[in-house]
């Protein structure tokens, strides 16, 4: 029997706030983060934008020795984890470590500690390489410092699927729960690629925007899109079984109670152009969650500002929810934060969970004429204010991988 799955604490570290306070604060008041690249010079490039994090103190999160043998998409992920696990009212010595696992993950790791290795090799030699080059560089140190940070014991993974990293790395945590491995998760995704290697790649695959205006250049499902604005950051969450998180008198967000995961099978890049795969998704999660279409009150797309991307996620909510898609609420917190690849799925759900907790809805920050083949309700000019019970969240990622999660308002 599967068990209930409550969400008790929230993490994040983003580019318009490094905390959920200081984010929740911006998403509301539709604060873009999207600014000039600051982290190297971008006069030979075509791109000049992207999402930075910025006055992050990793030593002020964290121990400070622990930090130094951390790369930047390790820091976030820690000090996300931190607050999420603080906010819980968590303490390790009260519970089984063994029972409290992680599942974080990072599409990329790295990249920066790639280019500085791969720089001191041709300068200096491979005997001058760091030390600590492969456990700075690998992706799944983000939950591996975790875990040793705050003493979890259990089950402890790393999902990437590309920008559907967080999504999953919930996903797979919220199953740990429900079927007895753990009853303590720490989930979500971490990221931090804004540097040569990053944006000049991104900008060969023609993926990003390249806009010079912060207000237009992140703008999902407008008719002048151009593609996405590349961010960083980190969101992790607690999941927790519902009678534990009731026995240790936790405040508890919101419940989980659907995951969908498919594939297109179709294209390394694109996603699939009749949107089948991640209607599946979708589809999935709202029968593990018992509710038909016209339940779901309000949908966080994943809705990068790509032209394919927008289209056929468009094409994907109408297969879903049918006529029901006429009427729910759609938006995209990338409109405001970039994206943040792997660890988009894990502040969108930060989000969804405000959302229910505010009956808020954020606007599509930047978005001001949409596509006339994207003709949904994407919450274009103004956020919309209302009670909400069941909110989808989407995540897409590079090579098929689609990912969708149901959250319910706690009703006991």
């Amino acid at each position: 029997m599967k068990r209930r799955v409550v969400v008790t604490g929230l993490g994040a570290v983003t580019p318009v706030g490094n905390t959920v306070p200081e984010f929740w604060n911006s998403i509301r008041a539709g604060k873009v983060g999207i600014g000039k690249i600051t982290r190297f010079d971008t006069s030979n490039y075509k791109v000049k934008l992207a999402a930075e994090v910025r006055d992050f103190n990793a030593k002020e999160r964290m121990d400070a020795k622990a930090a130094r043998r951390m790369e930047p998409f390790a820091q976030y992920a820690v000090a996300a984890a931190f607050e999420a696990y603080e906010d819980a009212g968590l303490d390790m010595e009260k519970e089984d470590a063994f029972r409290a696992g992680v599942i974080v993950g990072s599409g990329i790791g790295s990249l920066e500690e790639v280019e500085r290795e791969n720089e001191r090799i041709h300068s200096k030699g491979p005997s001058k390489v760091n030390p600590l080059m492969v456990p700075l560089m690998i992706s799944n140190m983000a939950a591996g410092n975790i875990s040793i940070q705050l003493g979890l014991k259990g089950k402890c993974t790393n999902v990437v699927t590309a920008c559907a990293s967080g999504t999953h790395c919930i996903g797979d945590a919220f199953r740990a729960v429900q079927y007895g491995d753990a009853d303590i998760m720490l989930a979500g995704g971490t990221e931090s690629c804004i540097c040569p290697t990053g944006v000049a790649g991104f900008t060969a695959l023609t993926a990003l925007s390249t806009t010079q205006n912060p207000l237009r250049a992140s703008i999902p499902f407008d008719k002048d899109r151009n593609g996405f604005v590349l961010g960083e950051g980190a969101g992790i969450v607690v999941l927790e079984e519902l009678e534990h998180a009731e026995n240790r008198g936790a405040k508890i967000y919101a419940e989980l109670t659907g995951y969908g995961a498919t594939a297109d099978a179709y294209h390394i890049t694109s996603p699939a152009e009749d949107g089948e795969g991640a209607a599946k998704a979708m589809t999935l999660a709202m029968k593990e969650g018992g509710i038909n279409p016209f339940c779901v009150d309000y949908i966080n797309a994943h809705g990068t500002g790509t032209h394919h991307n927008d289209l056929f996620e468009t094409k994907a909510i109408k297969i879903a929810l049918g006529r029901a898609a006429e009427k729910v609420a759609i938006n995209s917190t990338k409109s405001m934060t970039g994206h943040l690849l792997g660890a988009a799925g894990g502040i969108e759900f930060v989000v969804c969970v405000k959302s229910i907790q505010d009956g808020f809805i954020h606007q599509t920050a930047g978005t001001l004429e949409t596509d006339p083949e994207c003709d949904l309700n994407y919450t274009v000019g103004a956020p919309i204010e209302k009670e909400l019970r069941y909110v989808l969240t989407n995540s897409l990622g590079f090579g098929g991988h689609n990912a969708a999660l149901l959250l319910k308002k706690y009703e006991g």
